[in-house]
Parts: structure tokens; sequence; C-alpha cells
């Protein structure tokens, strides 16, 4: 901060430093970027392609902005969080936390990048509570220190706070039958009922509400550093995006069906996994994906035939059977195998400007569709000034196939657009269930 001083005459410039402008300098002078997180699906955590999360991306993203590198730190205690940036201990919290008024009065927050609800859940065939009013005779537990705790004095429900957990082990416990319910934000709640079906939204305790960075009260060079570059992020697409690769395939919750699924992965896949790993290696693909879009294909029945003859456990034409050489389409470990040849084919044919995993998506979506139609949707996405590399563009173009407006002028004309995208968001997300359920159980 440049102040200006006049003594006898004389113009003195002076440098002042903020203590705003004081943790810039030494975060720069560092090159290190301290950040206190949560391990959790929606935030920050380890998965087979290294540290992934909606908090992880944002925070790297920001951290290349300002030319330094972020080390995050992992706190599993909300109080513990708020406490080190109190102390100054780290430089933000990134933990999707939310922005209330009682927290407002102590920290900093950057601009919001979504918005929550606070949602009671409960477990099938358990509680039934429809308004605030039946809270009374039901045991809510929630984490200590959670915002939560502020709702529910608020309306003066029964709670229990406890101590050293998180809302994703509450859910468990709920889903365990341990205690009757717990409050959980929204996209908590959505991730999490895919591993434990039997959760059950109630009703929403809260109005949305906004979930923000978190900074110490002194530090306001960096909110409007934050500011700033979050609403260049926004304005450039980039937020949509991060918030598509982790929630744009979990909008559709079947209970049937998930759990069905559940069931499979321990009756059906085990007599199927070792095949499902020989083709990922062979053809360079993860075989939970394997695994995931064979499920969508035939629900891993070795036998399976549809209405057009499709057949097998990753349902080949006869046409594309015998141009993999597939002799026989019932036989399990022919299927796998040319399955995964065939995505690996049509993987190797799109575009090199298409970088993964939006080149598995659209590999995915053309095993369903067929890539000439794949072709027709670049073609169009570049006239609608979509981007045809980006998966996010990409599936909001393909449903226009089915509209003669569009498919008229097309090579190869009508297509049912909405399949390939349902088809890739169901693969995706059987396939982080049974990523999950794989860590859960140890198979």
């Amino acid at each position: 901060m440049l102040r200006v001083l006049i003594i006898a005459g004389l113009v003195i410039s002076l440098i002042v430093f903020s203590n705003g402008e004081e943790r810039l300098e030494d975060i720069k002078a560092k090159g290190e970027l301290v950040v206190l997180t949560r391990n959790a699906a929606t935030t920050y955590y380890e998965s087979r392609e290294g540290f992934m999360g909606v908090e992880y991306d944002m925070i790297k993203a920001f951290a290349d902005s300002i030319g330094v590198k972020a080390r995050f730190i992992v706190k599993e205690d909300i109080a513990d969080i708020f406490d080190a940036i109190s102390d100054g201990k780290a430089d933000i919290a990134a933990a999707g936390l939310t922005q209330t008024r009682e927290r407002e009065s102590k920290f900093l927050f950057g601009s919001s990048y979504q918005k929550v609800s606070q949602q009671l859940v409960c477990r099938r065939g358990g509680k039934r509570p429809k308004k605030v009013e039946d809270l009374q005779d039901v045991n809510i537990a929630v984490s200590a220190n959670s915002s939560y705790v502020g709702q529910l004095k608020k309306i003066k429900a029964n709670y229990t706070e406890i101590e050293d957990t998180d809302t994703e082990a509450l859910l468990k416990d709920v889903w365990l039958k341990k205690v009757d319910c717990t409050v959980a934000d929204s996209n908590i709640a959505a991730i999490n009922r895919r591993y434990f079906p039997e959760l059950l939204v109630r009703f929403d305790l809260t109005k949305p509400e906004p979930l923000a960075w978190v900074m110490n009260k002194d530090d306001d060079m960096l909110q409007d550093l934050v500011d700033a570059w979050l609403e260049d992020y926004v304005e450039s697409g980039e937020l949509d995006e991060t918030m598509h690769r982790y929630y744009g395939y979990i909008e559709k919750f079947d209970y049937v069906d998930v759990r069905a699924f559940q069931r499979k992965i321990k009756s059906h896949l085990p007599r199927y996994k070792a095949v499902f790993k020989q083709a990922a290696v062979k053809y360079n693909l993860d075989w939970t994906l394997l695994a995931a879009q064979s499920y969508q294909e035939s629900h891993w029945r070795a036998r399976a035939k549809s209405p057009t003859g499709v057949r097998g456990m990753m349902m080949l034409t006869l046409t594309t059977a015998k141009e993999l050489g597939v002799k026989n389409r019932l036989d399990p470990q022919a299927s796998i195998l040319g399955g995964a040849s065939y995505l690996n084919q049509l993987r190797k044919r799109i575009p090199k400007s298409v970088t993964e995993p939006d080149r598995t998506w659209i590999a995915l979506a053309a095993y369903n569709v067929g890539m000439g139609h794949i072709w027709d949707a670049r073609k169009l996405a570049k006239k609608l000034n979509k981007d045809p590399d980006l998966w996010q563009d990409f599936s909001t173009v393909l449903p226009l196939l089915s509209h003669k407006k569009y498919y008229k002028n097309l090579k190869y004309g009508y297509a049912r657009g909405e399949e390939p995208v349902d088809y890739v968001k169901n693969i995706r997300n059987y396939q982080n269930i049974l990523e999950t359920v794989m860590q859960v159980n140890s198979l």
C-alpha cells in the first residue's frame, strides 16, 4: 500500500504493508499456498490417478494463477480447521465450508462457488419425519462444530454432536442403523446415497446456502485476489467444467438399480474380475471402467441378448465381433477382450486434440451410437460454437441429433442422441460406485 506524507513541503512516499499484503508477499516469497481441507468425495481425496476433488482442482488452478504451489494439510475436525486459520497456520481453508453469519463475524470468506441445502437424511424402513415438528422423537447425530448444529438449534430439534467424525461417516452410521438420522449438505447426500442406497432424504432444513473458501480476518488482500480469480474462473467456464466432472454423472438416482448393482458386485463380479483386469492391461484401460461398461451393456450376463441381436457380456454386434475375431460372443472372456479392443480402437480414432478423460467418454459414446454420429456431432458442435473436444459441451450437442432441424443436414442423419449421453453417465456412475464399494469392503 502506497501512502504519501507531506512534511515541510516535501512529498515523501512510504511503503506500508497491511497484514493482508504481508500474507501475500509471504506466500509468493515461499512459493507456496498452504491450504486446509478435509478428506471427502466433495473436497479432496486420493485416487489411482492421483489427488482429486472439487476443492483440490480449484485450489490448484488458483495457486497456478499466482505462480505458487499448493500444499494441502488435511484436518478431519472442522473446529481444527477454523482454529488453524485463526492462528495463521494456513492461508486458506477449502473444505466445503458453509458461509454463515456467525462465521462471517470471525473470518473472511471468498466469493461462493457452489450452493447447497442442509438435508435431513434417514434410512428406508426407519424413522419417517415429514416436517420439523416431527423431529422431537428422532435420534439425530451430527458432526460437532458443523454448520448443522446452528440450524438444529434454531429449529429446536433434539440432536447429538459427535466429536472426531465427519458427515460421510455419520451417513454410513445411519445406513448401519446406528442412528436414526443425520444432516448433510445436498451434494454430500447425493454422492453417498449411491454407495448406501437405503439412505433417504426426508426434507430440506435450509434454503440453498453458499460454500466458500475461508481466510483469516486480516487477509483482505488475499480475499480480493481469490474473488478476482474466481470471477475469471466462472466466466471462462472452468467452474462449470469442474462441477460437471464431479457431479455430472450423479444427477439421476435409481434405488432399485443401485441396490441390484451392489448385489451383483458380490455375486457376479468375482467370476469375471480377472478377465476385466487382463483386458485392461492389454488395451491400457481401467478395469473398473470395463466392468462398469459391461454392467451397463449386459448386467454381467454372459448370454444377454437385445431385440436387435447384439449378444454377450459386451453386447457386440455380429459384424463387430467378426471384425474383432470374436468367434463366440457368448464366451465371457472373448466378449470382454473383444469389447475392450473395440473401445480402444474407437479411442484411437478420436482426434488428438481430445485429452483424457474426455477422450474415453467420447469413445464410450461412439461404442453406443456409432462413430459416424460422433463425427456429425463434432461438426454440429463447431457450428454451434461448442467445444467438440470437451465432453461437457459435446454431451449437450449429441441430443440434438434426434431433432430434424439439425440432423437433416448431417451425413449420418438421425440418431437417438440422448442415449449415448445417458450411457456414459451410467457407466461413470457404476464405476464410481464400484471403486467405492471395493475400498469399503476391500474386494
